[in-house]
């Protein structure tokens, strides 16, 4: 097993590929286990360790260019503070759009974990200034969310 280390959006992950096997890597990301199917070209050992980074964080880097190119209708993308993930899942529900005014409290969007639903807050008053997942992303702990200026 061959572990590595990624800082990916300000965000550390520890990624352990465990085994690769018909074009499918066997990685853990954070303590949780992910088959990756692999591209072309990535089915050797030798090469297998960059897939699992661009696979172990999509939602963030997905995310990001949409919030960009929406996001000066109202304050600059990024600015004000982010609303994270308690824990990993998958977000069922992003209750919030872009620009809308929150207040602490109010849900923001719903993470999928364990079976159990889920509702994820923001923590004070403001503006949305990006929305950093989609309905089906999944998330680690600690991934931005929302970010509420």
């Amino acid at each position: 097993m061959k572990e590595y280390k990624f800082k990916i959006n300000g965000n550390e992950y520890v990624v352990a590929v465990n085994g690769i096997a018909d074009g499918v890597a066997d990685v853990t990301v954070n303590g949780v286990g992910y088959n990756v199917e692999l591209a072309d070209g990535f089915a050797s050992p030798s090469t297998a360790a960059p897939a699992p980074a661009a696979q172990a964080a999509p939602a963030p880097a997905a995310a990001a260019a949409p919030a960009a190119a929406a996001a000066p209708a109202a304050k600059p993308a990024g600015a004000g503070k982010a609303v994270k993930s308690p824990l990993p899942g998958v977000i069922i529900e992003v209750s919030v759009k872009e620009g809308q005014a929150v207040k602490a409290g109010q849900k923001v969007a719903v993470i999928e974990a364990m079976k159990m639903e889920n509702e994820i807050a923001a923590e004070s008053d403001g503006t949305v200034t990006a929305i950093h997942v989609n309905k089906g992303d999944s998330v680690l702990e600690g991934a931005d969310i929302v970010t509420i200026a």
